[in-house]
């Protein structure tokens, strides 16, 4: 069995339309949803703000790279463009991490390198699993913690959103 962390992102079009596509189409596995967050755009910041969740996710069938496909397959329908790196998107599915697995190759860094410094990642992710930890990187409210504080405050939870009835 596999368990994964993904990180869910939309600051196109119908925002939260799209973060519940991504959390249908992993509803045979969804083990945890976070609540919805709003937050301002983080690299690129000329677009608009981004919805983002975390879903927690688990199966006996799929392995770090079925998430990958999954994720990227949810990315497709919902008509992601990559233009730019960072740069606006309908839908962006990351794996955080994946139980027991790292990876290097190019296409699939595990755990994702970009998580110890994204508020938008790490609050989302404890409000699913308060004893989360990263591998090699520690306890994510350590990292959480380490951030500066207004990148902890960036990150406002939007409680009239739900995904999940």
């Amino acid at each position: 069995m596999t368990t994964a962390v993904l990180s869910l992102g939309s600051n196109q079009g119908d925002r939260l339309a799209f973060l519940r596509l991504a959390v249908d189409g992993f509803r045979d596995v969804l083990a945890k949803v976070s609540p919805v967050y709003e937050t301002a755009p983080w690299g690129v910041t000329d677009q608009p703000d981004f919805l983002n969740a975390v879903l927690v996710v688990s199966s006996q069938e799929i392995d770090e790279w079925g998430w990958l496909r999954r994720g990227q397959a949810l990315e497709a329908a919902a008509g992601r463009v990559r233009e730019r790196r960072w740069g606006p998107r309908t839908l962006d599915v990351d794996v955080v991490t994946v139980a027991g697995v790292t990876s290097d190759h190019p296409d699939l860094l595990l755990p994702h390198p970009g998580t110890p410094a994204r508020a938008t990642v790490l609050i989302p992710w404890l409000a699913v699993d308060p004893a989360a930890e990263l591998p090699g990187h520690g306890r994510v409210t350590d990292l959480l913690a380490a951030l500066p504080a207004e990148d902890r405050e960036a990150v406002h939870e939007r409680r009239d959103l739900l995904l999940v009835p």
